[in-house]
């Protein structure tokens, strides 16, 4: 029998039309596009399945969309009986892990991610950052190298053994990228709006806790891992002090997988757009089973692998 972890995807997986199978499959993921616009006020359906993709791609629509697309790959394999113990996502996708979790509604979730949302947009805005991911080198490496560069760069997304994703003033990251450039290793940028997950932020994590502080959380029906910590999370007091310093705070995700591993899970399932963490899965664990739900033909592999 698998012990099952349901992983939620990030920002910048985000594409035109990607939740549309699953929404024509499942009542359930219907009703989240439904819950979605209620909290929303305005038409979330319409800007996933139509785009344009500039419009989908700003992060005030991006956040809320890749939380609804994750939901809804959620209800179709819950509609299949596929059980899960533990939850985990990347960066916004922590959001979905708590509504999945039990520990926020779902129209709480969506009213904690529009606030998130328009927060970070607005930070954005105000404070131009960029983010790139730096592939074939050690996180020692690469925290090294943004030490050295002037200006302000840092490690902000620990997303496998090779692969660490900085964030900081625009020409501080080029300055970072011709010198990982240097040392062969492969930079990618982010298809993002500012420096998520660095002290440019700050302005939004004080925005947002405003908002996180009127919202009710449970405690979780499976385990719940956090990139803040990079462990199991089990002390829930004071939820929104950590989803402000979420906002500000580096994304521990290779440690957060090994915790996992250590306690007993061997497959990991990708709720959501594209299969970026399934991709991160693979390159940091060894002997494990890692499955992307994201349209039909990936519901019907993963039910077929987990059956």
């Amino acid at each position: 029998m698998s012990k099952n972890v349901f992983l939620f995807s990030g920002q910048g997986s985000q594409y035109v039309s990607m939740a549309s199978e699953l929404y024509n499959l499942s009542d359930n993921a219907k009703k989240v596009f439904d819950t979605a616009n209620e909290i929303l006020g305005y038409d979330l359906k319409s800007i996933v399945f139509d785009g344009p993709a500039e419009e989908l791609n700003k992060t005030m629509y991006s956040q809320p969309a890749i939380m609804a697309t994750s939901l809804a790959a959620f209800e179709a394999v819950r509609e299949k009986g596929v059980e899960f113990e533990a939850v985990a996502g990347h960066s916004l996708g922590e959001y979905a892990a708590m509504v999945a979790s039990g520990m926020v509604s779902f129209e709480d979730g969506f009213k904690l991610i529009k606030a998130r949302a328009e927060a970070m947009q607005k930070a954005a805005e105000e404070n131009e950052g960029a983010m790139c991911a730096v592939i074939g080198l050690s996180s020692d490496e690469v925290e090294k190298v943004c030490a050295e560069t002037e200006g302000y760069v840092v490690a902000v997304n620990y997303n496998s053994l090779v692969q660490t994703v900085i964030a900081g003033e625009v020409s501080a990251v080029d300055k970072a990228v011709e010198r990982f450039t240097e040392l062969k290793a492969r930079c990618m940028r982010l298809n993002v709006a500012s420096a998520f997950h660095s002290k440019l932020m700050q302005s939004a994590a004080d925005e947002f806790i405003k908002t996180v502080q009127t919202i009710t959380f449970n405690q979780p029906s499976v385990q719940f891992y956090s990139n803040v910590l990079g462990t199991r999370l089990t002390s829930f007091s004071d939820m929104p002090e950590l989803l402000a310093k979420h906002i500000v705070s580096p994304v521990k995700f290779v440690s957060e997988l090994e915790c996992m591993k250590e306690a007993g899970f061997d497959t990991f399932i990708e709720l959501g757009p594209n299969k970026v963490l399934t991709g991160l899965v693979r390159k940091t664990l060894k002997d494990v089973t890692q499955l992307n739900v994201e349209n039909e033909k990936t519901l019907a592999k993963a039910l077929e692998v987990l059956k």
